[in-house]
């Protein structure tokens, strides 16, 4: 399991990580809070995940965000395409 704050992001690219985390194979749960009123005062997003145990949670989140990457230059290509 690992949790992590994610600096300066809010709903729209932490809606966007969480689904590439849950596409992610042996990402068993994604989430993230950004309620400071349940979290201490946090500003700031905080993204956890949950891994399978033999899926190291570090190497799932640099695949997630990969995946993103690729989502992104996806849609680029396909608005050039049609532009």
């Amino acid at each position: 399991m690992l949790s992590i704050e994610v600096a300066g992001e809010d709903h729209t690219f932490m809606n966007v990580l969480k689904g590439a985390l849950l596409e992610t194979d042996g990402v068993t749960a994604a989430t993230y809070d950004v309620n400071p009123e349940q979290s201490g005062g946090q500003t700031d997003p905080v993204l956890t995940i949950k891994t399978e145990v033999d899926v190291d949670a570090l190497d799932a989140m640099e695949a997630g965000a990969e995946r993103v990457i690729e989502k992104a230059d996806d849609f680029e290509a396909a608005f050039d395409a049609a532009a």
